[in-house]
């Protein structure tokens, strides 16, 4: 299920492991997608080439006296961002550095190429197909703790509300003080112990999570299905609700990338991560199937107001959260190089958007950062940067069903692994869709499958026991059937 899970008390449910099984791996998921491999030896070689060689100093500027420090989930180690929040005159101030992956890349190289062909990071359970060689990811363009790394660094003044009143943005060296991960951030706010670097992000962060509720932003809350080792050799999968603190931490990026988006929209160039609004039928239609299961939906409510009030843990309200999903279709990237493009919305989000802060793990931040830093100086838009605008959406897009489908392909192993002994057993469940009346799509909350199930008199948000019929690891189907 989608990962815009929100969870205030920032618990995580896991499930018992299945059997282990000792060799079991994904290897036959990447040979059946044909996901990339090693990375060329010619890229190879060119990454230690320039990572030997000393960056140009040129304007960068010196911010190494920042106090920055990055939040991510613990062990990681392609570290796109540091941040530090500080209190100002009327309002706050928020530093946001960037990985200066541009720095690294030669444009039209064997490294670019290669980057330029896999588009994003791919996350397996087994171990990632990294966007960019772990010699830069992971190191030389990573910010690591106690080290002077190439950074953009934006600067954005926030009024009392959190809305952005002035933003500054240039490239600069700095050193991150601290490797945080969420749970520890999360505990030491409990605790309020929180690094002062990020004390203030409770604070900012409910500001702007107000700012997107009146932006109309249509966010889904619906729990992520992962697959984790069970620590015996064999896989297990369980729901992540999303702590508050990465909803918080989340936001300054979401603000980061809307400042972008309105440098770019001003100056008539770039390219913007698009979804267009919901059309009136649409909306209609999902409050009246939000009547029909129950849910209160009063017509002058809108869709972000309705659906910020709904606890998925109800199941009338979870089989909403999935109706909703049709909200937010139509999502892509938009190129233009004469002009703001007609439709530049991002109805998640409810104002336009880009991709600038996570570079070294996904393709298009590169090309857009270096567009908000020219028009910044004004100065020329990098030639290699406007060559490839054009290509971009079809690249990323591509990039984005890929990474979906692995995502689809290995939770759908995992769910066949651990059911497999387990055919003809029965399981409470939630109906979640019926599309056709004598089949639909049900929510098994232990283990947290999500699978297919026939049976009549089928109703979204019903709760029923279902039966399993079958689990088969090699075609990794999974099937129920209504007891």
């Amino acid at each position: 299920m989608a990962a815009a899970e929100r969870s205030p008390d920032g618990v995580r449910a896991v499930l018992p492991a299945a059997t282990p099984r000792w060799g079991l791996d994904f290897a036959a998921v990447r040979r059946e997608l044909n996901l990339p491999r090693d990375y060329p030896t010619g890229a190879l070689a060119e990454v230690e080439q320039t990572v030997a060689q000393p960056l140009p100093t040129g304007d960068r500027h010196d911010a190494t006296e920042l106090p920055l420090v990055t939040v991510d989930p613990p062990g990681a180690k392609d570290l796109d961002q540091a941040v530090l929040l500080r209190r100002r005159n009327g309002g706050y101030r928020v530093h946001y550095a960037i990985a200066d992956v541009a720095a690294f890349v030669p444009p039209g190289g064997e490294l670019d190429r290669e980057a330029r062909r896999r588009g994003q990071t791919l996350y397996l359970p087994d171990g990632n197909i990294p966007l960019h060689p772990t010699r830069l990811s992971e190191d030389a363009a990573s910010l690591l703790p106690d080290q002077v790394r190439a950074a953009v660094l934006w600067t954005i003044d926030l009024d009392p509300d959190g809305s952005p009143e002035r933003v500054d943005l240039r490239r600069a060296w700095v050193r991150s003080v601290a490797r945080l991960d969420y749970e520890g951030v999360h505990r030491s706010l409990v605790q309020g112990c929180a690094h002062p670097s990020i004390d203030l992000l409770p604070e900012i962060g409910r500001l702007r999570r107000e700012q997107a509720l009146r932006r109309g932003a249509i966010e889904l809350g619906l729990p992520e299905q992962q697959v984790e080792s069970d620590g015996n050799g064999g896989w297990r999968l369980a729901l992540r609700p999303r702590l508050v603190v990465e909803e918080w931490n989340a936001e300054i990026s979401l603000l980061t990338g809307m400042c972008a988006a309105e440098i770019m929209l001003e100056a008539g160039v770039g390219i913007l991560r698009t979804v267009p609004d919901p059309d009136a039928d649409t909306v209609d239609l999902l409050r009246r199937s939000a009547n029909q299961l129950g849910v209160h939906w009063p017509v002058g409510l809108s869709p972000a107001e309705a659906l910020a009030e709904l606890d998925p843990a109800r199941p009338e309200a979870l089989a909403v959260h999935v109706a909703a999903t049709r909200l937010l279709r139509g999502a892509g990237y938009t190129a233009f190089g004469a002009g703001a493009p007609a439709k530049s919305g991002h109805a998640g989000i409810g104002a336009s958007y880009a991709h600038v802060t996570a570079p070294i793990r996904r393709l298009v931040d590169r090309y857009s950062a270096e567009v908000c830093l020219a028009v910044a100086a004004d100065r020329e838009i990098p030639e290699w940067v406007l060559e490839a605008l054009g290509e971009l959406p079809s690249a990323m897009g591509g990039s984005d069903r890929t990474a979906a489908q692995v995502e689809r392909t290995c939770i759908a192993q995992a769910q066949a692994w651990s059911l497999e002994s387990r055919v003809g057993e029965e399981f409470p469940a939630t109906v979640l869709r019926v599309p056709n009346g004598v089949a639909g799509e049900v929510f098994v909350a232990d283990p947290p499958i999500i699978a297919r199930c026939t049976g009549s008199g089928l109703a979204e948000g019903q709760q029923v026991r279902v039966r399993l019929v079958t689990a088969d690891p090699s075609s990794r189907d999974v099937g129920f059937e209504v007891a």
